[in-house]
């Protein structure tokens, strides 16, 4: 099913929720960007996501934006990032399509991404992925170790650290939600005060929790389904 043509009406709903979010925690709106995430949607879902000016566009998996690159004509006019955990063997074709990987997970992936960098001569714009809940059904750093992480990738010369990414367990109180998000912006800003200045952005919150995101201090929300509907099946 195509996203429903009332997507104007739809987003300037959003837009209010937004503002409003950010507002309540003395932020300007301006400083938060949608990540508009069109995985599992048709082949058209990036044209219609640009028509209605929305240029920062996630995927999870690597052969279905493969698939959607292939008929799209204004790869210049996004911003493309990857939210899906990446395989170390599909570093390399990653770092071709996605301007910014969101999920690195491990030091062996960062590793992997700086060689492959190195070879074609480029910087990849990358995010840390902690796990800040602990879950174990989730990829990502603990909170132990991404400090330390955040140190060793900050030294590999073709990464580009811009911030750090989450996703919490699901079904939890608000209260314990709005702390975990805020253990996750206590994380950013140590490692950009005092390891790495780039590391600037805070990738946290989706359609059903993107206001505590906000007001907890992220920069990117992901948000898919409140946009576009349920996905097809």
């Amino acid at each position: 099913m195509t996203p429903s043509s009332n997507l104007n009406n739809i987003m300037e709903a959003l837009n209010s929720r937004i503002q409003n979010a950010a507002r309540k925690s003395g932020r300007s709106p301006e400083d938060i960007t949608l990540v508009a995430v069109t995985k599992s949607f048709p082949q058209n879902i990036w044209e219609i996501a640009l028509k209605h000016n929305l240029t920062t566009l996630a995927e999870s998996r690597i052969q279905e934006t493969k698939e959607k690159l292939k008929t799209f004509s204004y790869r210049d006019k996004i911003e493309l990032h990857l939210i899906g955990r990446l395989q170390s063997n599909k570093a390399r074709k990653a770092g071709e399509i996605f301007d910014v990987i969101q999920t690195v997970d491990s030091i062996k992936l960062a590793n992997r991404l700086n060689t492959i960098s190195v070879e074609a001569n480029k910087s990849q714009k990358i995010y840390l992925q902690v796990n800040i809940g602990k879950d174990p059904n989730k990829q990502g750093f603990t909170p132990d170790e991404i400090i330390d992480s955040a140190k060793e990738v900050s030294a590999l010369g073709n990464l580009e650290l811009n911030g750090i990414m989450t996703i919490p367990p699901q079904g939890i109180p608000t209260n314990n939600l709005r702390e975990l998000y805020k253990e996750t912006r206590e994380i950013r800003n140590v490692i950009k005060e005092s390891i790495n200045k780039v590391c600037k952005n805070l990738s946290m919150g989706m359609s059903n929790d993107f206001e505590i995101a906000i007001e907890e201090g992220a920069t990117h929300i992901r948000i898919g389904t409140a946009l576009f509907g349920a996905r097809p099946q």
